[in-house]
């Protein structure tokens, strides 16, 4: 876990600089998370990375705990212009200090892909969430079999980048197997959608049972 922790915090002063690369997937996908968003609702944010997302979000909801475990990412994130409501905390998912059922809402965007054992965090997600509890995810799903002739060069890249330092883990993962990943862990999905289409970015909103 320590090198993609450590790859994570070397970039993050030019991670907060660099723009957006698809605005109009991510606007389409910050309107889908209000329009599931409940009232008042507690929220806790996975891979925050440097905060922009909690930080528009925050209006929608009672609080957003937004963590990261890379801890260059959680200082970019804290020198913005805060809001009152989000707190910004540097760990994961399995801080024990979460307690089961603490939360209204769970949140990763472009995270996912990048974990390990990403069933094993979805039971945890579970378990955090109060009945009925939402579970909004959005994950690049690159393990699609019509992404073409540059996705593939992509793919056989990326072990020598890891051996070099310049590339995370990566999973190159399928939407079929993403949600049935997510509907073992106990979520019924009650929504879904790509922004962008391709490659295909995979947007989740699924209900704890």
């Amino acid at each position: 876990m320590k090198p993609n922790r450590d790859f994570w915090s070397k970039i993050a002063k030019k991670y907060a600089a660099s723009p957006i690369s698809n605005m109009d997937a991510y606007e389409a996908t910050l309107d889908r998370v209000q329009a599931h968003m409940p009232k008042g609702a507690r929220v806790l944010e996975l891979g925050c990375g440097t905060g922009g997302t909690a930080l528009r979000l925050a209006e929608h909801a009672h609080s957003i705990v937004a963590t990261d475990f890379a801890e260059g990412m959680i200082e970019q994130a804290k020198a913005r212009d805060g809001k009152p409501n989000v707190e910004f905390v540097c760990t994961d998912v399995f801080d024990p200090s979460f307690k089961d059922g603490s939360f209204d809402v769970v949140m990763g965007f472009n995270l996912f892909h990048l974990v390990e054992d990403a069933p094993r965090a979805y039971a945890r997600i579970h378990d955090l969430l109060a009945p009925d509890g939402l579970f909004i995810s959005k994950s690049p799903c690159l393990g699609e079999g019509s992404l073409g002739f540059k996705f593939g060069l992509m793919k056989r890249a990326i072990p020598l980048m890891q051996w070099m330092g310049k590339a995370p883990f990566v999973r190159f993962e399928t939407i079929a197997n993403l949600e049935a990943d997510i509907a073992r862990a106990g979520f019924d999905i009650v929504e879904t959608g790509n922004y962008p289409v391709r490659p295909p970015n995979h947007f989740v909103v699924a209900k704890r049972v």
